[in-house]
């Protein structure tokens, strides 16, 4: 078990966040988690640390928010998601962290920064699109295999469609359930399941069901409009934190 009080200053936010996250509060403020204790460890790690921490936050969101999701969106982003899953694992080996980042921090920039000048105004509720959403549920799929980043490929499909938020949460609970439940396996199988990050897993653990109904009641106490401001503006954010990593990763490698 990682014993460093350094890790556990970086971790603990990290997992809060994810668990508000995971109870729709925040969007994809979870991600966080494995860039901030990549801080202290490596980002192979912290994945394999954070997995065993999300799906015990999934079965919490999906008693939470069970009977509330769009089932359309199910239906075209999951069956995608898998086969971005499965790309992940087949190249594993190869594909980079840095780059991962960089692809997915710049595009939820461009996403927000269009938000920002006017672009959600401009347009109405957008209607579902089947090769959208897999294009998206691919691309979250993978991402989410890499380093628990999903978060932002999901919303470029989801927030679009300006879904009532408690109806976009328990949409996004059931997605990424089942994202989170088909890496078991890559994961095992990759070895990244270790005694030791098994074991810290389980100290972090008892923190993941608190944040995440803390997550839900919130979301269930926000105006829609400010609802979709926080996730536009921690989307931004977490852009921004993506593509700086992604960028210092390729141009000064360990």
């Amino acid at each position: 078990m990682i014993t460093d009080p350094l890790f556990y200053l970086v971790a603990v936010p990290g997992v809060l966040l994810t668990g508000m996250s995971k109870g729709g509060f925040g969007g994809a403020l979870g991600m966080l988690a494995v860039p901030l204790m990549a801080l202290v460890i490596s980002p192979v790690q912290a994945a394999a640390i954070m997995l065993p921490i999300l799906i015990a936050m999934d079965v919490v969101g999906l008693i939470a928010w069970r009977g509330i999701f769009d089932g359309r969106a199910i239906r075209i982003v999951l069956p995608a998601a898998m086969v971005g899953i499965a790309v992940g694992w087949a190249t594993a080996t190869w594909v980079t962290e840095a780059h991962v980042r960089l692809i997915v921090g710049v595009v939820a920039i461009v996403f927000t920064v269009d938000y920002a000048l006017g672009g959600a105004k401009r347009l109405s509720p957008k209607p579902h699109n089947r090769l959208k959403g897999s294009i998206w549920g691919a691309v979250a799929g993978f991402t989410s295999f890499v380093s628990h980043a999903g978060g932002p490929p999901f919303q470029m499909y989801m927030l679009p469609l300006r879904l009532d938020p408690k109806v976009f949460a328990g949409t996004a609970i059931i997605c990424f359930s089942v994202i989170n439940a088909a890496k078991v396996v890559p994961y095992f199988l990759l070895g990244q399941f270790s005694t030791a990050n098994l074991s810290t897993s389980a100290v972090l653990l008892p923190l993941a069901p608190l944040a995440t109904l803390l997550g839900v009641f919130l979301v269930r106490r926000f105006r829609t409009d400010a609802f979709y401001r926080v996730i536009y503006a921690a989307l931004f954010l977490i852009g921004l934190k993506l593509t700086w990593d992604g960028a210092v990763g390729i141009l000064w490698p360990a």
